[in-house]
């Protein structure tokens, strides 16, 4: 898992590496100083003269220079490998769920994967970057201090004994108690941005129903439950400052009584005051660099779930493959299911598709009705590979849909969902969706064909008008006829039309499917609908029932023959349904 992570360092494992160079070096040059100082305090003491005093000051302040230069290069260069590494990651992860198929998207809601590609890899970037400076130069710190203290002070570097497994073992409880904390807010945070994502989408509703004030305490119950966890993690962690304080005090007092009844009674022999002034700058130092490994641990630990969750997505193997060597061209838009049965899960005990039998011929305009959870979406989604069958055959083309190249399969197929997406950009931009390589000419006529360039001229700025993020600037009927227009520039092989005209009249609806006879008489049409005016002209009607076909036919062999589609056809027609 954390070698998978580390391989997204890539071009920056230089900047990486040299980092940990200069890391080095600056603890050997932090732990001299010392060492020079004493030398030079009991210099003074025994009489020397003022240039040593010069020689040896600026010597300390080169040294002092030296390590100045030395962390803030490191600094500079670390912040650029971590922000690098973040990049790389966060692109990693983005182009894995590119991957995905829709039973892998099913798998991690939307907002989850929001989190993972935001707090979670920030929390993974702060964690490299506290690996690569504060915890390669902490544990050097720790031993050089370690080293010159035992060097320097002899008998008295003995606090230490007492001192660092005190200071170890509480920062090691401290860690232990925070840390479920930490662990609790991240899916509580996944739960916090879905609550957001589900408030601003749906924001008609929320102010139509006036629940305005329902999905504020929502929010802020969300937000209370994550500030709870944080507020007993962080009290915790405050117990770091005053065991720290209580452990530097120690080695203060220690050295300074120990140090001076030394040198009292031997006169300086034993102990010097240079010994005891480095004793407690290199106490310092290690109880110092204890602190940091704390801090390390503490913020190791919250990136430890911060890493599983990315692992989770990085590591996901897409459930939809490419074959070993795939078929790059589609021949005809032909569509023939054979036997076809389906379940979303292996465990599921119902079948959403039981035991289809379908054959189109390419071209042919084909209607599908049938009433709510019928799975009429769940057959054409079969068509383009956005899931796999669990029994049968779906052929496109002559070919096993799973032997074709997944990119060209699906440029061969175009599908306009009753809710499908526009992006943030112009109306030109959104429809070179379909071909980015169209001509102005070509965008316009494909949007006359879907009635959609009459209302795109009476906008201000024409095809360059802006569409906000998801098309909240245009009505849920000119959103749709946007979409068909796109799903037509590409002039697929099989268009197929999920309920796509349910925001349109009647009168607009026949203009569009008259369009489409007229630009693409070859294209295999596939129209979900649930007026029957908008299928009754298709060669071919399927009526769905329950996971099953249970009529097929044109029209009046189906006013003949299916009591359910003489039914639909009834209420509509003598219900005298309204053009909306």
């Amino acid at each position: 898992m954390v070698k998978r992570l580390l391989s997204c360092v890539r071009e920056y494992k230089k900047h990486t590496l040299l980092t940990l160079l200069i890391m080095v070096l600056e603890v050997v040059i932090e732990c001299l100083i010392p060492f020079i100082t004493a030398d030079l305090i009991n210099k003074i003491k025994d009489g020397t003269d003022m240039t040593v005093v010069v020689q040896t000051g600026l010597l300390l302040i080169g040294m002092a220079l030296l390590s100045l230069c030395c962390g803030g290069t490191a600094g500079f260069i670390s912040a650029r490998a971590a922000a690098g590494f973040a990049k790389n990651l966060r692109g990693d992860v983005f182009h894995k769920v590119q991957t995905y198929s829709f039973r892998n998207i099913d798998k991690f809601s939307s907002s989850s994967l929001v989190t993972r590609m935001t707090t979670d890899v920030t929390n993974v970037q702060m964690a490299f970057l506290m690996t690569i400076r504060t915890a390669s130069r902490a544990p050097l710190m720790l031993v050089f201090s370690i080293v010159m203290a035992y060097i320097m002070g002899g008998s008295l570097a003995a606090c230490f004994v007492v001192v660092v497994p005190v200071l170890v073992a509480g920062l090691l409880l401290v860690a232990r108690f925070a840390m479920p904390a930490f662990r609790r807010v991240f899916k509580k945070y996944d739960r916090l941005n879905e609550s957001i994502e589900e408030n601003v989408r749906g924001m008609r509703v929320v102010k139509g129903f006036s629940r305005e004030n329902y999905e504020k305490e929502k929010f802020n119950a969300a937000s209370d439950d994550i500030c709870a966890d944080f507020t007993k993690a962080e009290r915790i962690v405050a117990f770091n400052s005053p065991l720290m304080q209580m452990c530097v005090y120690f080695n203060l007092v220690f050295v300074l009584l120990v140090g001076s009844k030394m040198i009292i009674e031997s006169g300086g022999t034993q102990v010097d005051v240079g010994q005891i002034t480095a004793m407690l700058t290199y106490g310092m130092q290690i109880l110092i660099q204890l602190m940091m490994l704390s801090m390390i641990y503490v913020m190791l630990t919250i990136s430890s779930e911060s890493i599983k969750r990315i692992a989770e997505v990085l590591i996901e193997t897409p459930a939809l493959q490419n074959p070993e060597n795939p078929i790059t061209t589609v021949a005809d838009g032909s569509i023939d299911f054979d036997n076809v049965s389906f379940k979303y899960a292996a465990d599921a005990e119902k079948y959403a598709l039981a035991q289809v039998d379908l054959h189109i011929r390419s071209g042919m305009t084909v209607g599908i009705l049938g009433g709510t959870g019928s799975s009429k979406s769940t057959l054409v989604q079969l068509i383009p590979r956005l899931y796999d069958v669990t029994d049968g055959v779906v052929r496109v083309g002559g070919v096993d849909v799973r032997n074709y190249d997944m990119d060209t399969l699906r440029n061969a197929v175009a599908m306009v969902l009753q809710k499908n997406l526009l992006f943030s950009g112009t109306i030109k931009e959104n429809l070179r969706w379909g071909n980015e390589n169209a001509t102005d000419a070509e965008l316009e006529e494909a949007c006359r064909l879907a009635q959609a360039d009459d209302f795109i001229r009476a906008f201000p700025n024409g095809y360059d008008t802006h569409i906000e993020q998801g098309g909240t600037n245009v009505s849920g009927g000119q959103k749709q006829r946007l979409c068909i227009a796109r799903a037509l520039l590409k002039k697929p092989k099989i268009l197929i039309l999920d309920d796509s005209t349910s925001a349109v009249d009647t009168k607009t609806d026949a203009l569009i499917r008259a369009g489409f006879t007229a630009y693409i008489p070859e294209t295999t049409k596939i129209i979900i609908a649930q007026r029957v005016a908008s299928v009754q002209e298709a060669d071919l009607i399927l009526v769905m029932d329950n996971g099953r076909i249970a009529a097929m036919g044109n029209h009046e062999t189906l006013l003949a023959q299916s009591p359910i589609y003489r039914e639909v056809y009834a209420q509509q027609t003598n219900g005298g349904e309204d053009d909306e």
